[in-house]
């Protein structure tokens, strides 16, 4: 346990942040898991979810949730999925 007042509230602190970082992570990949599905299910509706992923990694990005080359990893593999899905 911590012996400062400083220390308890940096405690106090990792664990709000913990938990803000954990819903924005599980946002982005719902909203990543979401895209997939509907890519491989009915191409031509997947410009919405394929929006809100986009939205969800650049803001896990930009908060420092996940790396930004991660979130363009995943958002490159997404467009690549629906382009491979729309070219059929």
């Amino acid at each position: 346990m911590p012996n400062t007042s400083s220390a308890r509230k940096a405690m106090r602190q990792a664990a709000t942040n913990k938990a803000r970082n954990v819903i924005r992570k599980e946002a982005y990949k719902k909203a990543v898991k979401d895209a997939r599905k509907t890519i491989s299910k009915d191409a031509s509706a997947a410009a919405d979810p394929m929006k809100t992923a986009f939205k969800a990694l650049d803001k896990a990005a930009k908060r420092g949730v996940i790396k930004p080359n991660k979130a363009s990893r995943l958002k490159s593999r997404a467009a690549k999925a629906l382009a491979k899905a729309t070219a059929k």
